[in-house]
């Protein structure tokens, strides 16, 4: 049986390399639809395309020109013209705003002088309100007059591993940073001094008053609404030793020490020869007037000034 010759191949043609992205080549070739270029070349071929050909379009396209070239002319005229005036009423609400902030500035410094003079004035009433020989008394109880003297100075600052302790909270404050110094603490420091026998504390500089309170605002103490920071420096005038035997020696004094033991808040208590405390930065004076039970001629008095 005779064998078939082997079929050959014919020699296929290279594939082109762009082959694989015949979408995008497809888009370079027909970048224009063929809907929007049969349109293009149907007005081409009616002569409906380009620049109009009739007398009436073009002076219809040249009147369009010349409307919009005259409306930018007149535009730009106006706002040449304007300019100054809206520059002049700048300078002039520039001069307002400066000549009013100068008013307010000298508003602002009659106040603070006013001010001071009220605190004077408040200050010199409570020195002369005194009895006993004593004018100055009045003045030193209200904080408003600055006291020097022997006292004590105690130092109360926070734990240097402020999460020490047993790392139970203090309280019920629900705090887990047991050794940070609250304000409940220094009430209590003040409280006790005050006890102890202090005639005038103050707590970082800030003298204290029969009004001050001390609060707490997140992790900061505020004393009359202004912040503290630790460490916390408590002034008292009074006598130095017996101050400081006496303080040490009470529940607060006791309660101070508990926390130094259990939670690490660092505490120094010494005795000075000379303290300076500042007087309060503002005195609030209030007067009181005894009661007077109600007669019948003071009933009448009343009825007839009515």
């Amino acid at each position: 049986m005779p064998q078939q010759p082997p079929v050959r191949s014919s020699p296929t043609r290279p594939a082109r390399p762009d082959a694989s992205m015949s979408l995008l080549t497809n888009v370079m070739d027909h970048s224009l639809d063929d809907g929007y270029a049969e349109a293009a070349a149907r007005r081409k071929a009616d002569g409906t395309g380009g620049m109009p050909k009739t007398l009436r379009a073009k002076l219809g396209l040249a009147a369009g020109l010349v409307l919009a070239a005259l409306v930018v002319t007149v535009g730009a005229a106006q706002a040449r013209v304007e300019a100054p005036v809206v520059a002049k009423e700048r300078e002039e609400l520039i001069d307002r705003i400066d000549r009013e902030t100068e008013a307010a500035d000298e508003l602002e410094k009659s106040v603070d002088e006013l001010r001071d003079d009220v605190s004077a004035r408040q200050r010199q009433a409570l020195e002369q309100s005194g009895e006993g020989g004593e004018p100055h008394l009045a003045g030193v109880l209200a904080g408003a007059v600055e006291v020097h003297g022997p006292g004590v100075k105690l130092v109360v600052n926070d734990a240097e591993d402020v999460g020490g302790g047993d790392g139970q909270a203090r309280g019920t404050s629900g705090f887990s940073d047991t050794g940070r110094v609250r304000d409940r603490d220094m009430q209590r420091v003040v409280n006790g001094l005050w006890a102890s026998g202090a005639e005038a504390i103050a707590i970082n500089g800030q003298r204290l008053t029969a009004l001050s309170a001390i609060r707490a605002a997140g992790d900061a103490i505020l004393v009359d609404n202004k912040p503290l920071v630790p460490p916390y420096t408590v002034l008292a005038v009074g006598d130095g030793k017996r101050l400081s035997t006496r303080f040490q020696d009470s529940l607060d004094g006791l309660y101070l020490h508990a926390l130094q033991e259990n939670y690490g808040i660092r505490t120094a208590i010494s005795v000075e020869d000379e303290l300076r405390i500042p007087a309060a930065p503002s005195v609030i004076v209030r007067t009181a007037r005894p009661y007077l039970e109600k007669t019948e001629e003071t009933e009448q008095s009343e009825k007839g000034t009515s």
